[in-house]
């Protein structure tokens, strides 16, 4: 009688639940990031039933604290290096960026207008006053 010999056939692995796993994942940390960039900054900004898309890759954002102190782009600033900084920027950002206020509501009205005035100043022509949205109660 002759027998034949089987013929061992190589091991497989099976990488479809590795990929669903990774795949997972992937989408687990998609959601789960913020994508929206705020400072260490606590601001409480007023409410608005406006709601607009602001495009983030030319802005200046400015924050203005309670305590009075100024932030360019996430970075503390006086007053007169604020607007040493400003005039750095070249002319043609000036007029394409868009130049966001991010002051608590509790900021004076005065100290708004102020950076507001110096800005346009300096040629920036695209002022906005940022939001949140109003929540209905």
């Amino acid at each position: 009688m002759g027998f034949r010999r089987k013929i061992p056939e190589p091991p497989k692995v099976d990488l479809t639940p590795m990929i669903d796993v990774v795949f997972l994942l992937l989408i687990f940390f998609m959601i789960s990031t913020t994508f929206i960039e705020q400072p260490g900054l606590t601001l409480d900004l007023p409410e608005s039933d406006a709601e607009t898309l602001i495009q983030q890759n030319e802005d200046l954002r400015v924050y203005l604290t309670v305590a009075g102190d100024i932030y360019l782009n996430q970075e503390k600033v006086s007053k007169q290096s604020f607007q040493q900084t400003l005039a750095r920027y070249d002319q043609s950002i000036q007029q394409k960026a868009a130049f966001i206020i991010m002051a608590d509501k509790d900021v004076p009205h005065g100290k708004v207008v102020e950076i507001m005035d110096i800005a346009r100043s300096i040629g920036f022509r695209n002022l906005a006053i940022a939001t949140d949205v109003k929540t209905q109660n």
